[in-house]
């Protein structure tokens, strides 16, 4: 269960980052897999640091992936349009 929390946490946030940064959005299916991954490994890291509770697990896999989208989308090259 607190897997699918971590989950659908991560999914949410990676989602997020795709609203929040629209000009280098990696697009929902990309967002999506990397707000995954980031909220389980968020989750796993983070939330048990905190102490473990359903809490900690759902906003530290929020707020893991909605960075790990993020930093991937201003890491990606920049389009270059003449």
């Amino acid at each position: 269960m607190e897997i699918l929390l971590q989950l659908i946490s991560g999914i949410v946030g990676g989602n997020i980052a795709g609203v929040l940064n629209k000009a280098r959005s990696l697009g929902p299916l990309l967002n999506t897999i990397l707000g995954a991954i980031g909220g389980i490994g968020g989750g796993q890291l983070l939330g048990n640091a905190m102490g473990g509770g359903n809490g900690a697990n759902i906003g530290s896999s929020a707020i893991v992936g909605i960075l790990l989208p993020l930093i991937v989308g201003f890491l990606k090259k920049k389009k270059v349009t003449s």
